[in-house]
């Protein structure tokens, strides 16, 4: 299996083992990932370090990952930064709110974490990494 070239990926998760959890995985394929458990933090992050990816829960304990989402797209050119939602909000209207505030794909806990390193490489426009072989 190849290594991802090093992109650098912000997870937003108040969980922080579900964070280390996820850090690692992406790690695991070379990339490089960042942790913050809040939605402010996380945009001054952002701002400062613009990563290749957000991964971003909706239930965040400051404000909710949907405003975060629709502050990114606000801030920085729209659709620069993909958007990952990764959270526990699995009706079909918390989707669509998800895909109205900004994400460009929508997983829910618990998670694959094959479907979500899955996801992650086509958001950066990678080749699958499994099938396989």
């Amino acid at each position: 299996m190849e290594k991802a070239r090093s992109k650098h990926i912000l997870i937003v998760e108040d969980n922080e083992s579900l964070a280390r959890m996820v850090k690692m995985s992406l790690e695991s394929m070379g990339y490089t990932a960042h942790t913050e458990t809040q939605g402010k933090s996380a945009l001054t992050y952002v701002a400062e370090r613009q990563p290749d990816l957000v991964i971003l829960d909706i239930n965040l304990p400051d404000c909710s990952g949907l405003q975060v989402a629709r502050e990114l797209r606000r801030l920085h050119h729209p659709w620069a930064i993909p958007i990952l939602m990764l959270t526990i909000n699995d009706k079909p209207v918390d989707q669509l709110k998800g895909f109205a505030h900004g994400a460009d794909a929508y997983l829910t806990k618990p998670f694959n974490s094959t479907e979500l390193l899955e996801t992650v490489a086509l958001l950066m426009g990678e080749a699958a990494i499994s099938n396989g072989g």
